[in-house]
């Protein structure tokens, strides 16, 4: 039986770094190692090309360097997801048509970013790539990063478009969540949380899951969310997704993929930093991601 839309894009789906060398360039094997890592550890899906994985700072050569790489190592055993997004609606379908040839399994379209969009041209961006492939393709609302909101009734719209059948909210407000879910519930539509902290509650709302930046850091504890909970087991799900807060707490020290990648380093993996300018922590941030990963070692979190 063929599985629905609701069924295949499910679960913690890291948004896998991109790691690179001192120069900044790529890290090809290190990246495949991460890729393996997080295959290990249960996860649901790799997603390349993401917020964490720094695709807002790549070229068009390295962005399809990296999802080959991601493509090939995973070999099938969980979906690719590549993130495809760019300003202009050519643009975006090109690079969306590249990743279907590649191998990708699932799109994620940010919104367009820098100039205001109406939702009417909003509607229309989507509908084109849309229309452009064949993929499944996931609409990314993080309206902080690009200043281009989707709304709940831009969702229902784009909902009943084929070929677009999920949308991921980094909003952070979960009543948006909860309103993308109500305008969807009644067709074939997933809805992620992009918001680590909201990945449980969703689940409870009738969400299938969380694009996860965190689970670079602790993938086991991100997919023990998502596995506790289908399994009913709430005490469990809810003791994992507690244990997050203490991680987040420190993006107060600077942009959260900035923090997530250095935490990555601290644990040993050879990521390097964000590339710059985002590459800064400082010396009392640092000290801070480094003792709350020896306090989850001491807990087997990490």
């Amino acid at each position: 039986m063929q599985k629905t839309i609701k069924e295949k894009i499910r679960g913690i789906i890291p948004p896998i770094l991109t790691p690179m060398n001192e120069d900044g360039a790529i890290n090809e094997s290190e990246l495949r190692n991460q890729v393996e890592r997080m295959i290990k550890a249960g996860v649901h899906g790799i997603f390349a090309l993401g917020t964490n994985g720094e695709g807002y700072i790549l070229s068009r050569e390295e962005k399809e360097r990296v999802l080959a790489a991601v493509i090939e190592e995973t070999a099938g055993r969980v979906p690719v997801y590549a993130g495809t997004g760019c300003i202009s609606t050519r643009e975006t379908i090109e690079l969306s048509q590249t990743a279907e040839k590649l191998g990708a399994d699932v799109l994620s379209v940010i919104t367009p970013w820098f100039a205001k969009l109406s939702q009417e041209e909003m509607i229309a961006h989507y509908t084109a790539v849309a229309e452009a492939v064949s993929l499944p393709v996931v609409l990314y609302n993080i309206p902080v990063r690009t200043g281009n909101a989707l709304t709940p009734e831009c969702v229902k719209k784009l909902s009943e478009v084929e070929n677009i059948s999920a949308v991921k909210d980094s909003s952070g407000n979960f009543d948006n969540i909860l309103q993308y879910i109500e305008v969807s519930r009644e067709k074939d539509f997933a809805v992620l949380s992009g918001n680590d902290s909201l990945i449980l509650w969703n689940l409870m709302a009738g969400g299938t899951g969380g694009v996860a930046g965190c689970a670079n850091v602790f993938p086991e504890n991100m997919v023990g969310i998502y596995r506790n909970y289908v399994e009913g087991n709430q005490e469990a799900a809810r003791k994992c997704q507690d244990n997050i807060r203490e991680f987040r707490n420190c993006f107060r020290y600077g942009n959260p993929n900035t923090i997530v990648k250095k935490a990555a380093a601290l644990l040993g993996y050879p990521v390097g930093d964000c590339r710059k300018p985002f590459d800064q922590v400082s010396e009392e941030g640092i000290k801070a991601i480094a003792g709350v990963l020896e306090s989850y070692r001491k807990n087997g979190i990490c």
